[in-house]
C-alpha cells in the first residue's frame, strides 16, 4: 500500500471530494494502514489517537451498556471517517469504534488533524459537514431501534453494510447482528428467514447474500433512506 496518496487514487468519498488544497494539507499526514477484523479504532473514554479515512470495509460506532450490553448506533465505512469528537473539538467519546468489516484506508494522527482544521476552515466545513450526516444517521438509528420490527431493522443494517461494500455477499454470522441489532440470536434467525422467504436474501452459514436490493429497500420503509440522502446533498 502506497505511503503517499493521490487525490485520484482513493475511494473515500471525504478525501475524493476535497479540493485539492485541501486534500494537500491533509494527505501530507496521511498514511496508508490495513484495518483487520475487531481493530479497535477508538476505546471509551480514552484519548482517541488517530483519524482514519475508511477506504474499504467499514467500522461500528457502538454504546456501551451496563454489563456487558452494547448496541451499535453508527457504521462508517467508505463515505466518511471515524474521529468525529475530534472534529468537534473534543478528544474522546463514550462509545467504542472497531473495524467489523475487514479493509484498509489511511490514518491521521490526531494532533495533526488538528492542527490542519486550524488551517483550512473549509477543509473543517467538509469534515463538520460529515459529522452531521453521521448525527442524522444515529437519529435514525434510534428511531429504528424504537420503533420497528427486528426484520425492519434488519433490512435497513444489511442496506448500509451493503452500501459501504463491493459485491453482494455479507459475511456475517447470526450471533453477530444479534449484538448489532441489541436483540437475541433466535429473533434474529426469525428476521433472516422472514426477508428470505420472500426472495430479499439468502441466508448460508457465515454469509448473506442480498438478491433483491429494491425489495429489501422497501422491507426497510423508511427506517433507511434519509441519512442515505443528507450524505448525497452534501457530498455528491
Amino acid at each position: 500500500m502506497p505511503d503517499v496518496l493521490r487525490h485520484d487514487q482513493t475511494s473515500n468519498r471525504i478525501l475524493s471530494r476535497l479540493s485539492p488544497a485541501d486534500f494537500g494539507l491533509l494527505e501530507r499526514s496521511l498514511t496508508g494502514v490495513d484495518l483487520p477484523l475487531r481493530m479497535e479504532l477508538e476505546a471509551p473514554n480514552k484519548p482517541i489517537e488517530y483519524a482514519y479515512f475508511i477506504e474499504r470495509g467499514f467500522a461500528s460506532v457502538v454504546a456501551n451498556g451496563s454489563g456487558d450490553r452494547v448496541l451499535e448506533v453508527g457504521l462508517i465505512g467508505r463515505e466518511g471517517m471515524t474521529g468525529v469528537a475530534l472534529v468537534m473539538g473534543t478528544d474522546r467519546s463514550p462509545n467504542s469504534t472497531f473495524i467489523q468489516y475487514a479493509g484498509s484506508g489511511q490514518r491521521i494522527a490526531s494532533a495533526d488533524l488538528n492542527n490542519t482544521l486550524e488551517e483550512s476552515a473549509t477543509l473543517r466545513r467538509s469534515l463538520l459537514n460529515f459529522g452531521h450526516t453521521f448525527l442524522v444517521q444515529t437519529a435514525y438509528t434510534a428511531v429504528a431501534n424504537g420503533r420497528n420490527k427486528v426484520e425492519t431493522r434488519l433490512a435497513r443494517w444489511l442496506l448500509m453494510a451493503h452500501d459501504r461494500t463491493d459485491g453482494d455477499e455479507l459475511t456475517l454470522t447470526h450471533e453477530f447482528l444479534a449484538i448489532m441489532l441489541g436483540v437475541r440470536r433466535p429473533g434474529v434467525t426469525v428476521a433472516l428467514n422472514f426477508l428470505e422467504k420472500q426472495g430479499l436474501v439468502r441466508a448460508q452459514r457465515g454469509a448473506i447474500s442480498i438478491i433483491d436490493r429494491k425489495g429489501l429497500e422497501e422491507a426497510a420503509n423508511d427506517a433507511y433512506g434519509a441519512p442515505e440522502a443528507e450524505l448525497r446533498r452534501l457530498f455528491d
